[in-house]
């Protein structure tokens, strides 16, 4: 992806800090980002968030998201729900490398209870710096698309 490439970022309430974090480690480096997250620590649901970013991205607005909850599972469900997106929970940089290059993965989900600040930032570098292999993974992407018909 090019430098001009646009990423969706999200969370639930308990995450804004490190979102935040993220979102301005990816400016940093020529991505256009698109915050879209929650600014207070109001309770509020991941699902709604998860969704959110994920129809940007695959309604092409965004190119790639990034999000981040507690865990990182939940609001990677929720985007997984909707059609065409390919999002993984990944907590270490092969993951996030491999994702992108063997599933075409088109969002990212973080744990901000499982990781730290340090080890978030390289992963989102892992998984930006990635390109999608094609190939037999392309053959099993499609496989993925085709459950969603």
């Amino acid at each position: 992806m090019t430098s001009r490439t646009r990423i969706v970022i999200s969370s639930d309430h308990a995450d804004i800090e490190l979102r935040k974090t993220i979102a301005a480690h990816v400016a940093d480096k020529g991505y256009e980002v698109e915050d879209i997250g929650p600014m207070t620590s109001e309770s509020t649901h991941y699902p709604k968030h998860g969704e959110a970013a994920a129809r940007k991205v695959a309604s092409g607005e965004a190119d790639l998201g990034i999000l981040v909850c507690g865990t990182g599972q939940g609001i990677m469900m929720a985007a997984n729900k909707v059609k065409g997106i390919r999002c993984g929970v990944c907590s270490d940089t092969f993951s996030a490398r491999m994702i992108r290059q063997h599933n075409d993965a088109n969002m990212l989900s973080l744990g901000a209870r499982v990781i730290g600040e340090g080890l978030a930032l390289d992963i989102v570098d892992a998984f930006l710096s990635a390109d999608f292999e094609g190939g037999r993974h392309g053959t099993r992407v499609d496989m993925i698309k085709a459950i969603e018909e």
